[in-house]
């Protein structure tokens, strides 16, 4: 942040008229806000009541770091968006919102994957750095970036009714993500918000606590949750918060640190190197298009087509025929998949279903097939009579 702050615009003391009233915020932590620089890593669930909020507040520049192009299946809680946006660029249609809300506000757009090739680029020359991602390599990455370039990390993450917040942040003296969770889950064990399901208002209200969180950091406001985990159970509307430590023997921000740039992050997390997200598989995966599939069911050949989904996933949509093994389950039941029959699996999307093959390949089977894009692509390009959610 510049040692001098911006003076206020006539336009921006009425805009901001609720702020300046109050005598703990007033008009210096306005300026504050208005010579922030902010970087939010996501444009989803999470990323948009921050990045709506934030721009509403008078950040004066706001980075979003964003791929996708927007689904019908957003809409029940990525509120930038509206049905009118489906099919847009996800970066695009946040600036039209954004610039309508805050027509001055500086926007850095960057429609790419957050990657250990381009974190540094991107991240460089921000105050601080929002995670709205839903993945752990990103997790693990965007921690590790604000720790190198001495800047918060404002972590927040959702799943069906809970959700967490807390800030990152050992250059104030506080640890860093790796302290607190120095080890990734196993894959499968955690699921996605795609594959676990998340309560639409959930998003809302942790989004909001991390737009809170970044507002109080930057303008020396209350008392921010560094060095605290908050838990929200929406079920019992239960709050509670964990204290976190941080590590002198972290790889990143340890004492003697081991890491000082970027990693393999999916390898490090165990995960195959393509996004969980895409309809593609990783190409070491044999793969089987839906019409492939299709037309090996219409010709009677004999198949075993295994679900990789979670229960509630396998009773809301399913392929006729199809046996539920969720991959979590899979290495203590392999016993149930038959090795005289040609193994076809399928997920959601293709992600989990291509760790299953790759898992069933490791372990003596031989003829076995992911499905490219999953049941969402069996649903919009063979029977549309099956829902794709």
């Amino acid at each position: 942040m510049p040692s001098s702050l911006p003076e206020l615009t006539a336009d921006e003391r009425l805009r901001y008229a609720r702020h300046l009233a109050i005598p703990e915020f007033g008009e210096q932590a306005q300026k504050k806000l208005k010579a922030a620089r902010i970087l939010c890593i996501g444009a989803g669930g999470l990323g948009s009541p921050i990045t709506l909020y934030l721009a509403a507040a008078g950040v004066g520049t706001l980075g979003i770091v964003d791929p996708d192009r927007v689904e019908l299946s957003n809409l029940q809680r990525q509120i930038l968006f509206s049905s009118q946006d489906q099919g847009r660029p996800k970066l695009e249609a946040a600036a039209d919102r954004l610039l309508g809300l805050h027509p001055t506000l500086t926007l850095n757009l960057h429609p790419e994957p957050f990657t250990a090739a381009n974190a540094m680029r991107i991240a460089t020359g921000y105050d601080l750095i929002i995670d709205g991602t839903d993945n752990f390599p990103t997790r693990y990455l965007s921690n590790d970036v604000a720790v190198w370039l001495k800047i918060p990390n404002v972590y927040g993450s959702i799943l069906r009714f809970d959700g967490q917040v807390a800030v990152f942040a050992p250059h104030l003296g506080g640890p860093c993500y790796r302290c607190m969770s120095p080890v990734p889950p196993k894959p499968g064990l955690v699921p996605s918000c795609a594959e676990g399901g998340v309560l639409g208002v959930l998003p809302g209200m942790i989004g909001t606590m991390q737009a809170l969180e970044a507002i109080k950091l930057l303008t020396g406001i209350g008392t921010p949750l560094l060095g605290k985990l908050l838990h929200v159970d929406t079920l019992s509307m239960r709050f509670r918060t964990f204290t976190l430590r941080r590590d002198p023997e972290c790889p990143v921000c340890g004492t003697t640190p081991s890491i000082t740039e970027p990693i393999d992050y999916e390898g490090f997390c165990g995960m195959p190197t393509f996004s969980p997200n895409t309809m593609n598989p990783p190409p070491q995966v044999p793969t089987l298009t839906v019409q492939e599939l299709d037309q090996l069911r219409k010709a009677g050949t004999p198949h075993f087509l295994l679900d990789v989904r979670e229960p509630d996933e396998f009773q809301t949509a399913r392929i006729e025929g199809s046996t539920l093994i969720p991959l979590a389950s899979l290495p203590l039941r392999t016993n149930e998949v038959p090795k005289d029959k040609q193994i076809v699996v399928h997920c959601k999307l293709g992600g989990r279903s291509a760790k299953a093959v790759a898992f069933l390949l490791d372990n003596g089977f031989t003829n076995v097939w992911n499905v490219a894009g999953g049941i969402t692509a069996w649903s919009e390009q063979v029977d549309p009579t099956i829902p794709k959610y």
